[in-house]
């Protein structure tokens, strides 16, 4: 008789354990697809860009189903609690700041922060060039905390939207006297299009580790120690094998992926 109980509470603890297992068939991303070439949307409506297809690549090597959640970057990270979406794949710097909240996979890759203003302003990145000035970041970005942080307090202006679209369409109307942003979105999201044709980038890139951050990484629940694990070995494997510089080679001609 007690051999059966035994039995039978070891069955019941498995049925358990299987009960609250984490399945990771399929694999939600959280997407602010307005920030070429890491992601956006084509002229059919599908989602493209550096980021999906190093998402749709980890996916594959996880034999997952990739389901894209679009939402605004300054929800991402209160969405993923929320169970919304089970990470945020939409280059999301990794700050300690956010690491207090979350957790990040392996380095995707680092981007500089750069200014953009119209060609001959004379606009420099310094609190003294930016005051009474109106500076348009992404909202919920380290951008945004950076113009905050060290600008505004100076006197100018920091005007948060919720996506970068918004922010160049105001940078062209002249409601914006310069806008911040990933460097390489700012270069080839937008400067080497034609509507950019009239801006240029100002002064150097900007480096602040404590609040740009050291790359971009996958946004995870800390909680989910078993999917991070999963996405680091792909992450691993996707650059050891050559598949990293295949799809980098897509949207760049430099090494995207930095030190």
């Amino acid at each position: 008789m007690k051999k059966l109980l035994a039995a039978v509470t070891v069955a019941l603890l498995a049925l358990s354990a299987g009960a609250h297992a984490k399945d990771w068939t399929t694999i939600r991303f959280g997407v602010d697809a307005s920030y070429p070439p890491f992601e956006s949307k084509a002229s059919d409506g599908k989602l493209v860009g550096f980021d999906i297809d190093l998402g749709n690549e980890i996916c594959a090597r996880l034999k997952a189903k990739c389901v894209w959640v679009e939402n605004d970057f300054d929800g991402m990270i209160p969405a993923l609690k929320a169970k919304k979406f089970d990470g945020v794949l939409s280059s999301m710097s990794m700050t300690p700041q956010r690491a207090e909240q979350i957790a990040f996979s392996s380095k995707l890759f680092n981007t500089p922060t750069r200014l953009v203003a119209k060609k001959g302003s004379g606009i420099k990145p310094t609190p003294e060039s930016l005051a009474g000035k109106t500076v348009g970041v992404e909202q919920g970005t380290i951008q945004e905390t950076y113009a905050k942080t060290y600008w505004e307090p100076k006197g100018a202006k920091v005007v948060p939207y919720q996506n970068q679209d918004q922010v160049y369409a105001d940078l062209l109307s002249g409601r914006l006297d310069a806008a911040l942003q990933d460097a390489v979105q700012a270069d080839i999201g937008f400067l080497k299009t034609p509507r950019g044709a009239g801006y240029e980038f100002v002064g150097k890139d900007l480096v602040d580790p404590k609040i740009l951050g050291n790359g971009a990484g996958i946004g995870l629940r800390k909680e989910d120690t078993d999917l991070k694990a999963k996405i680091d070995k792909a992450i691993a494997d996707i650059l050891k094998d050559g598949t990293y510089k295949k799809l980098e080679k897509k949207y760049f001609d430099f090494d995207v992926y930095g030190g």
